[in-house]
């Protein structure tokens, strides 16, 4: 197996450096996590030099590897790697706050539009869903489940979740998928291994990691009623973000179930949310701001969409700087490999299960709307058009079919 080390300390620079850099990212930055990613390399690697193709690279394998928004943790260890902690911090408030506020203001907004055509509007969101996921989930079966042992977990996290319908599914999915990934994952290749230029040992790793576990535990042992508090908003943000394997729409049965099934958000609400967030500049896990401001928590709703926000980033950010340190000796085991691609095998089920209901049910409610779904999904699959032409394209039909209803 291959080390890459660092020949020279990577440039450093400012944190104000950082976040102009990203807050103009964050602005433009259209397209979902692997669009992200090209930006990020054109910005950091062609343009800028901030590191070079193998630093980001290997850098890239960390983030895949670990639950958490990929793209956000690349910004996050970029803006770290370069101006330090006030650099990362920067990096993450620049590159997330325009889409945040965005969804924030569609939350304040939404209530507010007219009944008829706001309703068709909200449909044509929830087509922007069925299209987005059904080609994100698409590309995660190819990536994530190429072979028999892995479509074998994922084929068993769909039965596990459709069959049970138990709130603990979905964390027993992911258990049982990195417990079986490593009996029969084991041909998977490991990684090249890297050394990365952090400020602190493997001591300082430790100590995020046990952070990162107690938050979990906590979140896990928290209970989740039907009258939200800001606690459980929180518990249910936090576990979340920290067990979103395999990419940034993992992420919707697991908030779904933290809010939908408690009955703080309405299925329609939520669904709306989501297609939303496809219209949006940067992060995915921005829905979080929309939802937070959602919940009923007799406070201003800013307040619970930051909640929301800080919950749901802070557990795939601990789990990094906890990784960073220590990943060149971690990537040598080959257990852990395989029990991460069985791990994501395993959440490719949760999504299959997640587009069937609520998704799928949800959205197609008729030829109208099938043929409508068809044709962004052609969009987006085959003439590669950004996801802001597909929501445009969803909405429109949507309101133009309502009129003929």
């Amino acid at each position: 197996m291959s080390t890459i080390s660092p020949q020279a300390p990577l440039a450093q620079g400012s944190a104000s450096e950082v976040f102009r850099v990203f807050l103009r990212l964050g602005l433009t930055s259209f397209g979902g996590p692997i669009a992200h990613l090209a930006y990020f390399r054109e910005e950091f690697v062609s343009r800028r030099g901030w590191l070079d193709d193998a630093h980001f690279a290997q850098l890239l394998s960390v983030c895949q590897f670990l639950p958490g928004p990929a793209s956000s943790q690349m910004g996050f260890a970029i803006g770290f790697f370069r101006g330090g902690w006030l650099g990362a911090l920067a990096a993450f408030v620049a590159f997330t706050l325009p889409s945040a506020l965005l969804m924030f203001a569609f939350a304040e907004l939404a209530p507010h539009l007219g009944q008829d055509l706001g309703a068709a509007a909200v449909h044509g969101l929830k087509l922007v869903a069925v299209v987005v996921v059904a080609h994100g989930l698409l590309g995660m079966v190819r990536t994530l489940a190429p072979d028999a042992p892995r479509a074998l977990i994922a084929s068993g996290a769909v039965a596990l979740i459709v069959l049970t319908g138990n709130a603990w599914a979905q964390l027993i999915a992911i258990a049982l998928g990195g417990m079986l990934g490593a009996w029969l994952c084991r041909h998977v290749t490991a990684p090249a291994t890297a050394t990365f230029p952090v400020r602190y040992g493997h001591q300082g790793g430790a100590a995020f990691l046990a952070v990162f576990l107690i938050g979990l535990a906590g979140s896990l042992m928290f209970p989740l009623t039907n009258a939200p508090t800001a606690g459980g908003l929180w518990a249910a943000f936090y576990k979340a973000g920290a067990l979103v394997f395999g990419g940034g729409h993992v992420v919707l049965p697991l908030l779904q179930h933290a809010v939908v099934d408690t009955g703080w958000v309405s299925q329609d609400e939520f669904l709306a949310g989501y297609g939303a967030a496809q219209a949006m500049p940067g992060p995915m896990f921005s829905l979080a701001a929309f939802l937070g401001a959602e919940v009923p928590l007799g406070f201003p709703a800013a307040l619970g969409a930051t909640i929301g926000l800080v919950a749901v980033f802070l557990p795939g950010f601990l789990l990094l700087l906890a990784v960073l340190p220590m990943w060149e000796r971690l990537s040598q085991r080959r257990w852990a490999t395989s029990t991460m691609t069985g791990i994501n095998a395993a959440v490719v089920g949760l999504l299959v299960a997640a587009f069937y209901d609520p998704i799928l049910t949800e959205g197609i409610r008729d030829s109208a709307d099938f043929a409508t779904a068809v044709i962004g999904f052609a969009l987006l699959a085959s003439m590669r058009v950004s996801a802001l032409w597909v929501v445009l394209w969803c909405v429109t039909a949507s309101i133009v079919v309502s009129f003929f209803r």
